[in-house]
């Protein structure tokens, strides 16, 4: 076996391999720190690597922090009963994923992200990395494989729901029965009801 099918295995089950020390170690460190921050080599280079990622110029890793759980909302101070409060059970539709990749786009604005992955949780936040790519750079434009994102049509791709965890999220992993109202968007099919 490679080497990168064995960070893999070690990825698949944490508790059971070298990861469950490594992140013992780092998640306190994680958590004091910013909530995004760019990192010098992706911690899991076999998923870097399968989503894109390449050791060159242009291309940055940036791990990014995001809250656990649903919508937090304030508790009314008008009365009202308490299952009209509308404070709990309110979650977002997008993922913590795709929240966590929105959030490193906002701090790299002149950047596009490619893809993200997990790379760890607490009580409290979990912990993804995402790789990003800097459209503009000669060395991204004149790769075969990567040149595409300098494309127009890419600009902002992480807010349109256009990444992996976008994808995922909007219902677009689902074909065939069921999904008739997933495309092309939930809301551009309601306006074509109309």
């Amino acid at each position: 076996m490679g080497a990168y099918k064995y960070i893999a295995q070690a990825w698949k089950s944490p508790e059971r391999s070298y990861v469950y020390q490594l992140l013992r170690e780092r998640l306190p460190e994680w958590r004091r720190g910013e909530s995004v921050v760019r990192v010098p080599r992706p911690l899991r280079l076999d998923r870097a690597r399968a989503l894109g990622y390449k050791a060159k110029q242009g291309i940055i890793v940036v791990r990014a922090r995001i809250r656990k759980g649903g919508r937090r909302k304030e508790r009314p101070n008008a009365g009202r009963r308490p299952k009209r409060m509308g404070v709990v059970k309110y979650t977002p539709k997008k993922s913590l994923q795709w929240l966590a990749e929105e959030r490193a786009q906002r701090r790299y604005p002149n950047l596009e992200v490619l893809n993200s992955y997990w790379v760890g949780k607490d009580g409290k936040y979990e912990y993804f990395e995402v790789i990003m790519v800097d459209p503009h750079h000669p060395a991204v434009r004149n790769d075969k494989e990567l040149g595409w994102i300098a494309g127009k049509a890419h600009r902002g791709r992480v807010f349109r729901g256009l990444t992996s965890a976008g994808k995922r999220s909007r219902g677009l992993r689902n074909k065939g029965k069921g999904a008739e109202k997933v495309r092309p968007s939930i809301r551009a099919h309601q306006r074509k009801g109309k």
